[in-house]
């Protein structure tokens, strides 16, 4: 790895939030600069939870703090096979805690789901997504693969993210863009997921993990070799600086690993 992840540590979730709007807000002016859009993919868990909290805090009336939901398009990092209102689907956690309460006046994202006709069929599932993307970044004859401008992550207390676990053979996956599990280690069983390289190709890629029940998990990614070859691991190895974790005091009490000052 040419270099390593940055790590944020605030001493409150409110404070994470606050930095995490503001980097968000860098990632869409990037963005806007390369294609006048800001193509995002968010991940369920914990994050929907906090990154409502970063992007629905009012505007400190700076025009560098706005946010035009109108230019964004959101996709998922991860999916359950389930129908969209059910309770294991991200779409509907991410619906709930943010989607649902953006004010009217801030725009209105366009947001891609999954296609639930394929629910029973989850490589088709998989299939539809990835021409969904395909749809948007290009087609894949076209480009190797698709760059998001941002990649909203969480970290699971085994090291996975999206829906890429611990020594699963998806994790040798290289040309699939969004690839069909069955058999997931957490239920539900059935999912897609973005693939590694797709992940490790975005132009920024940000870990959000608050709690103390993610020391133990980010001292090993973050400070060994074990660490770096779980899913978090390999992110971090494959993205280096374009990295950012952002976390909370407890996240990281006991890690060594050093910390950014700020963004």
């Amino acid at each position: 790895m040419a270099k390593p992840p940055n790590l944020f540590t605030y001493p409150t979730t409110s404070a994470l939030a606050t930095h995490l709007r503001a980097y968000i807000l860098q990632c869409q002016k990037a963005g806007f600069a390369r294609h006048d859009t800001f193509k995002i993919a968010v991940s369920g868990g914990s994050l929907p939870k906090t990154l409502a909290q970063a992007l629905l805090t009012p505007s400190n009336g700076s025009p560098h703090d706005t946010l035009h939901f109108e230019k964004w398009e959101v996709f998922f990092a991860d999916e359950r096979a389930v129908p969209l209102d059910h309770e294991d689907s991200n779409y509907r956690l991410v619906k709930e805690e943010w989607l649902d309460h953006i004010p009217s006046d801030m725009g209105r994202p366009k947001v891609h789901p999954i296609d639930v006709n394929h629910l029973d069929d989850t490589q088709e599932l998989a299939d539809q997504y990835q021409e969904e993307l395909m749809g948007s970044f290009a087609a894949k004859d076209s480009v190797k693969l698709p760059i998001f401008d941002l990649l909203l992550l969480g970290c699971g207390p085994d090291g996975h993210t999206c829906s890429l676990f611990p020594n699963h053979e998806l994790l040798r996956e290289s040309d699939a863009w969004v690839a069909a599990i069955e058999d997931s280690p957490k239920p539900p069983p059935r999912r897609i997921t973005l693939t590694l390289p797709v992940v490790t190709h975005g132009n920024k890629i940000a870990f959000v993990a608050t709690g103390g029940g993610k020391k133990d998990i980010l001292k090993k990614i973050l400070e060994t070799d074990e660490g770096r070859s779980l899913p978090c691991g390999l992110v971090n190895e494959g993205g280096g600086d374009k990295v950012s974790w952002f976390t909370d005091s407890s996240a990281v009490e006991g890690v060594s690993f050093p910390r950014r000052g700020s963004l």
